[in-house]
């Protein structure tokens, strides 16, 4: 390739100086003034010239190929990482409607989600760039349309910003593995079905690492060690995604702190009913978990054995005992016939004295009808309640001696208000004893 001579005015410069940028000088550079150099390209701007020359390119025109040859080899590098179809509905979705749109979906990330890598999210972020870039689709004629650009910006937005993230995953129902019906179960395994459930919810967890479900040979421990860590869950899932939008505006301060209540209550609602329906979630896997039933059918079983032990060695005693026991049967006879009688005596005498109790309780409320419930006139259905709820209450705070002593006290008593000085009279006395409190009984002291 023969080298190209370019005249060159330069400026005095010191002895021995040789250019070296981009280009090899071949000769110097002297301190009498203009003079001519000779320069060859050399390394990789020695490839780009010989690619102009090759192919008759201007400068501009051989940068503008190379951009989009870069850019088709970013694409086809990213095509393994990222490879979902996009959906056309997507791509039609107006980009004022962000909050409702699946982040990840936009990104092409959907089979990674809340798994994706910030780096994940980069690379799906510059190839969506490069496939819709509103300068690109406007080469191809169609101008104006930057919408799911703006959709591509905003889901880049949301899922590089941490909080933003967690908060997006919190409500990110695609994430969600439901929980296995009765037929699943009854087909497939059962602690690999509920297992990919609470895979899918530990990654709310605010304790790591999380228990795993684990199979038909766990261990006792270790099934009630997931077990209370599930019902004692720690879930940092919030909802504050779905909060409507809060007005910023100074002037509108009252219907702002209205929007800020109204948010939060519906996130507390939220997060019960989340805890609600992982309550379930972990009643429903429990019923169905044959570890519990085997553990429980162990347990009973050495208590079993336990009692049946017992109950060998009691025998064995009641033998050895026998000879014993016939020398003093006589004795022993003679001792529970006298325990016989006396435990008839005692409850002829209990049931003497409930009668006695029941005798005069009808008394106490038979000398409240006949004082017409301290109402003048016909008594009301409130009035008559009143004043027996007041009777029970004193009734149930003295005992036998005192119903009847208050018994007596009203018995042959048909005068109204004879009968409530009496009543009066208890009720104060049981207030100042401390038995009711100042204000109850009222009804039979007002």
């Amino acid at each position: 390739m023969e080298a190209t001579v370019i005249p060159l005015p330069l400026p005095a410069l010191p002895e021995g100086w040789e250019a070296e940028n981009n280009f090899k000088a071949i000769g110097k550079i002297t301190q009498e003034g203009a003079t001519q150099r000779t320069l060859e390209p050399v390394g990789p701007y020695f490839l780009a010239h010989a690619r102009r020359a090759r192919h008759k390119r201007t400068f501009s025109e051989d940068d503008r190929i190379q951009a989009q040859e870069r850019a088709k080899k970013v694409e086809d590098n990213d095509e393994g990482e990222i490879s979902e179809p996009e959906d056309a509905m997507m791509l039609q979705r107006d980009a004022k409607d962000w909050k409702s749109q699946d982040h990840y979906k936009v990104l092409g990330l959907s089979k990674y989600r809340h798994k994706a890598t910030e780096e994940q999210i980069k690379r799906a972020h510059r190839k969506k760039v490069l496939k819709h870039h509103p300068d690109k689709k406007a080469a191809a004629g169609r101008a104006d349309d930057d919408n799911f650009f703006k959709c591509i910006q905003k889901a880049t937005e949301v899922l590089l910003d941490p909080t933003k993230r967690r908060q997006f995953d919190s409500v990110d129902e695609e994430a969600d593995v439901e929980p296995p019906t009765k037929k699943q179960l009854v087909k497939g395994n059962f602690y690999k079905l509920w297992s990919h459930v609470f895979k899918s919810e530990a990654r709310f967890s605010k304790e790591h690492p999380v228990p795993t479900f684990g199979d038909d040979k766990s261990t006792k421990e270790d099934v009630e060690n997931f077990y209370n860590f599930w019902y004692n869950f720690d879930s940092w899932r919030s909802f504050e995604y779905l909060d409507e939008d809060v007005p910023d505006d100074n002037e509108n301060r009252d219907q702002k702190r209205h929007m800020e209540r109204k948010n939060a209550n519906a996130r507390k609602k939220k997060k019960a009913e989340d805890n609600t329906r992982l309550r379930k979630l972990l009643d429903d896997c429990s019923a169905g978990d044959e570890r519990i039933k085997r553990f429980r059918q162990e347990a009973s079983a050495a208590k079993n054995k336990k009692r049946f032990e017992r109950e060998a060695a009691e025998k064995q005693a009641a033998e050895d005992a026998r000879l014993k026991k016939e020398a003093e049967e006589k004795a022993a006879k003679e001792a529970e016939e006298k325990a016989k009688t006396d435990r008839e005596a005692n409850k002829k005498a209990k049931d003497a004295a409930k009668n006695a109790v029941k005798k005069n309780k009808r008394v106490l409320r038979g000398s409240i009808k006949d004082a017409n419930y301290f109402a003048e006139g016909d008594a009301s259905a409130a009035t008559i309640d009143s004043v027996l709820g007041d009777v029970e209450l004193v009734q149930a705070n003295i005992d036998p001696d005192e119903i009847a002593a208050l018994a007596a006290k009203l018995n042959g008593l048909t005068v109204a208000g004879e009968i409530k000085g009496v009543w009066k009279e208890e009720v104060e006395r049981l207030v100042a004893a401390g038995k009711l409190k100042e204000g109850e009984g009222k009804s039979l002291v007002a």
